[in-house]
């Protein structure tokens, strides 16, 4: 008899189930695990469950600028909008684009609409400030009558720089106190000379009167100086109404970050260029210094504009000869200026590509001819939520008792290992949709709940292909241990061609739809990736164990195996085989 090849598993053998059942389990202790430490055990519910405001814009543009309705115009209003909501403090909203004009912005409950309307549906404001005092991001000491200094700040480390350039937005300053205290005082009783040809610039307010050495500030600066003082960056809702109400030609305060979490606060004076000034502006790499920079080119007023506004600062000490970009009450940057530029300059630093073309892309958007106007305004209630996810939840269970009463009654003893891998699939996926919740920002709507019930005649669907191809192997004869080990190969094939269109179809739906739809698509993908993974580690180690079992392995009535029930062939004779391999003289009475 010829010896099997080495290193070669012979047709039907025997797998090892335990160690794909270890894997799995293990996977399963890791990923609970990690969903209570993390602390988020439920998933996060969409606006559709959970309640809330959803808002959809149209992006309008400027008769004879209808080319500026474009893909990278639109990302960067939505980045800006996001910068919006996430200042008013409103961690779980969604903003996406929705074809080529549409912008849809989703606010979950506890969020003030009106509040939220009138901050996403508005035209960014874009300025261009002079610094007049700068300090660390906190609430200050109160100022002390016997202190005295002036105020220093510690600008982090930035390039060099020359030509037409200035420098970038400093880090964290020191200045705290009562130096900070006397820094307003100078600040705000010196006026700011109205430059030449700047028709947006003003002075600041000043003291009236005949001048003293010990000047009094009048109300109006008093309250700007106690605004100042009392601001608070590190808190998301003063960061958001820091700047609220003021006009361009008055002095403001506003909050600029650093680096991330890190915070400052800024004493600005009245706005002397203004966004629509900007006639372009983008981030690139300049190959001789080996650096990225932001290059900016005004308009013909702009320049004017920009040309008074430099020559001025450059003459002032550090922070007086810094100009603060101000998005929306927010700094995005604060360079200091180094000589007078005119028609262009650039923003050297401590760039690198994404910060420099995210600020690119800010300063191209206060030029922009782009105005929103909001198309429709949809409030979900929680109680309304609620129902449509008890309503979903209710089919969801539905279906699952029908796929069951069906496994029990025809496959009987099988349908224990169906049922089993169907809660090991869903534990699983309520696992991971608890986790990419905070990591990716997932949040669970209704069409996503009917994903996850679609997902369950899918899943049920490859318990019954292996299932049949095993009961094949017993009507052709064969016992449970070898048909469970010989209908593997031919049921996994079945099995992944199937889930791969699934998850063909749900990958296109994913890429091509948008909203809520996209929910379905994504938890479609997920269950269908889930299901092989079930199968593989899960379904085929238990049948190929309880094989092994008297139970199953002599087909009970009630298994759902028994050869009679199956209508099977009577036992392949063992001799078949061996004779087929086995060499030597033929007995003339069996030929």
């Amino acid at each position: 008899m010829a010896a099997p090849k080495k290193g070669r598993r012979p047709a039907g053998g025997q797998s090892r189930p335990g160690r794909a059942l270890a894997l799995i389990l293990i996977a399963m202790v890791a990923l609970t695990g990690g969903m209570f430490w993390s602390g988020h055990t439920t998933p996060r519910l969409g606006i559709d469950l959970a309640g809330g405001t959803s808002i959809t814009l149209k992006a309008k543009a400027e008769p004879g600028q209808e080319s500026a309705v474009n893909e990278t115009n639109m990302n960067t209003a939505v980045g800006i909008i996001e910068r919006r909501v996430n200042g008013l403090g409103v961690s779980e909203a969604e903003v996406q684009t929705q074809g080529r004009e549409n912008i849809i912005v989703n606010i979950p409950r506890g969020t003030n609409e009106k509040q939220a309307r009138e901050q996403v549906g508005t035209t960014a404001q874009l300025y261009f400030r002079p610094v007049l005092a700068v300090t660390n991001g906190g609430p200050a000491v109160a100022p002390s009558a016997s202190s005295s200094g002036s105020p220093s700040a510690t600008p982090k480390p930035s390039a060099s720089t020359s030509g037409s350039s200035v420098g970038e937005k400093p880090g964290t300053p020191t200045a705290t106190g009562s130096t900070q205290g006397r820094a307003l005082t100078e600040a705000l009783k010196a006026p700011t000379p109205t430059p030449t040809g700047s028709a947006s610039s003003s002075a600041t307010p000043k003291a009236t009167g005949t001048p003293s050495a010990t000047p009094t500030p009048d109300a109006a600066t008093a309250a700007l100086q106690q605004k100042f003082t009392s601001l608070n960056c590190l808190d998301p809702k003063q960061r958001s109404a820091a700047g609220q109400g003021v006009k361009p030609g008055e002095p403001t305060v506003a909050c600029g970050e650093d680096e991330p979490g890190v915070w400052s606060k800024y004493l600005l004076g009245p706005a002397e260029v203004e966004g629509r000034d900007v006639d372009d502006a983008q981030g690139a790499f300049d190959q001789q210094r080996g650096m990225w920079i932001v290059t900016m080119d005004f308009t013909g007023a702009g320049s004017k504009k920009f040309q008074a506004i430099t020559g001025k600062l450059s003459a002032q000490a550090d922070p007086q000869n810094r100009f603060a970009i101000v998005l929306d009450g927010e700094v995005v940057s604060a360079p200091s200026v180094r000589q007078t530029l005119s028609a262009s300059a650039e923003i050297s630093g401590n760039f690198n590509q994404q910060s420099a073309q995210d600020l690119g892309n800010i300063l191209s958007y206060g030029a922009l001819p782009l105005t929103f106007e909001t198309q429709s305004v949809d409030t979900v209630t929680a109680a309304l939520g609620g129902d449509q996810l008890k309503a979903g939840l209710i089919a969801g269970a539905i279906g699952l008792a029908l796929v069951i009463i069906y496994l029990v009654a025809y496959y009987r003893g099988l349908s224990l290992i169906a049922i089993l891998s169907l809660g090991v699939s869903a534990l699983l996926t309520y696992v991971i949709m608890a986790l990419l919740g905070p990591a990716i920002g997932f949040a669970l709507n209704l069409p996503a709940v009917c994903g996850a019930i679609v997902a369950i005649g899918i899943t049920a669907d490859s318990f019954i292909v292996y299932f049949e191809r095993i009961r094949d192997e017993l009507r052709e004869g064969r016992t449970l241990r070898p048909a469970v080990e010989r209908a593997w190969p031919r049921a996994r094939r079945t099995i992944l061609v199937s889930d791969f269109v699934s998850f063909l179809a749900a990958a296109v739906l994913f890429i091509v739809t948008v909203g809520k739809v996209q929910g379905f698509a994504f938890t479609l993908g997920l269950t269908t990736l889930l299901d092989v993974v079930v199968v593989f580690l899960f379904t085929k180690p238990v049948m190929t164990l309880l094989a092994r079992t008297k139970f199953f392995g002599e087909g009970h009535a009630w298994s759902g195996l028994d050869p009679k029930r199956l209508g099977a062939k009577p036992p392949l004779r063992r001799t078949r085989r061996a004779n087929a391999s086995v060499a030597g003289p033929v007995d003339p009475k069996e030929a």
